[in-house]
């Protein structure tokens, strides 16, 4: 692909929305579109009703799997919008610091989204969003970089951001419009937030970019939402809504993934800790998930589909894509926070040897 003129943006107090100006050529390989908010999470276990402090850090989807293919030696754009605050700030700075492509308009007029994040025992996180009238809400078809998405190779979307408003579906509609016009390959993370809106709200706003997405990621819930709107012939020739029907009685998530399928399209589902199957080239791939301490588990699906796209962009089979795939996530387990865990190519390589002896790094 060649080069094209884009830049990081930062913006003091002005009395409209800044965003980038193109001077700088990107060298990002995968372009990431969507909200990342500053979050407030609790240390230990308790409420936060009770709990005096909190820590403070960032997380969404996108920001997220940009972070995880930074890490795995990726170059990465990330496209947003943030408030003209200290959080905004602070959401930028972390995610530059990451060595992520920062694209980001400063609205003036909306603060950045927040997320507060607490254990109340044991066994459960419990995540609480504060993003209703956020700046990412207001993301519109301008906020997209002039010739950012066509030099990349994959422009990676989530479900997310079609939920936060109409002028946020209009920008996931524009991104992938430009990619199809381009030639650029587009990656869907389903990544439902019921929060958000209704299955039937996301299913009919992802169908009118569906047709064009080479990549499909999910949950086995999640892709069951998109089944009935890919349209066509499912498993065994069934329409779409009955090879949904079909897949929640499969174990093997077969018609699941038969469903989607499409020419030349990947489907790939995300198992947890049973790991992950793919469907590409008319075949179906499966691979375990790994056995770790887990700590959090709130952003290892990003973490999964980061080693995925990373696999596939050194050209490894699938085989190979759901084994990295399956390694990253496994590891984003087992830290606190939506990112910090996301693993370098030494992580993987420890984990899949073996990993060492000594519990002790000297």
């Amino acid at each position: 692909m060649s080069g094209a003129p884009s830049a990081a943006s930062t913006s003091g107090p002005s009395a409209a929305p800044s965003a980038a100006s193109a001077s700088a050529p990107s060298a990002a390989r995968v372009v990431a579109v969507g909200e990342t908010m500053a979050m407030m999470r609790s240390g230990t276990i308790g409420s936060l009703a009770h709990l005096p402090s909190v820590d403070i850090s960032l997380g969404g989807a996108e920001s997220n799997l940009a972070i995880g293919l930074r890490r795995l030696d990726v170059p990465v754009a990330w496209v947003s919008r943030v408030g003209d605050d200290p959080l905004g700030t602070r959401v930028m700075r972390e995610i530059r610091a990451e060595g992520v492509e920062v694209h980001c308009t400063v609205d003036p007029t909306r603060p950045t989204g927040l997320m507060l994040k607490s254990r109340p025992n044991g066994t459960t996180t419990r995540v609480d969003y504060y993003r209703a009238g956020s700046a990412a809400s207001a993301l519109t078809p301008q906020d997209l970089p002039e010739g950012l998405i066509e030099q990349a190779q994959i422009l990676h979307l989530s479900g997310i951001t079609p939920l936060l408003s109409e002028t946020a579906h209009a920008t996931n509609v524009a991104a992938v419009q430009r990619a199809v016009a381009a030639g650029v390959q587009i990656s869907l993370d389903v990544n439902y937030r019921s929060r958000l809106g209704s299955q039937e709200l996301l299913a009919a706003r992802l169908g009118e970019i569906l047709e064009h997405v080479d990549i499909v990621f999910g949950g086995p819930e999640e892709l069951s939402i998109l089944a009935p709107t890919a349209g066509g012939a499912g498993a065994d020739g069934a329409d779409g809504a009955g090879a949904a029907a079909a897949a929640a009685g499969d174990p093997d998530h077969r018609a699941l993934l038969r469903a989607l399928e499409a020419d030349g399209r990947q489907v790939v589902v995300k198992l947890g800790a049973d790991g992950g199957a793919a469907l590409a080239d008319g075949q179906i791939q499966e691979a375990p998930g790994h056995r770790v301490d887990v700590v959090d588990t709130v952003g290892a699906g990003d973490a999964f589909v980061a080693g995925y796209l990373s696999a596939q962009l050194d050209g490894l089979d699938v085989a190979a894509r759901l084994a990295r795939a399956n390694a990253c996530g496994a590891l984003a387990c087992t830290t606190p926070g939506d990112w910090e865990g996301a693993p370098r190519r030494s992580d993987l390589d420890a984990l899949l040897s073996g990993g060492a002896a000594d519990p002790v790094i000297r």
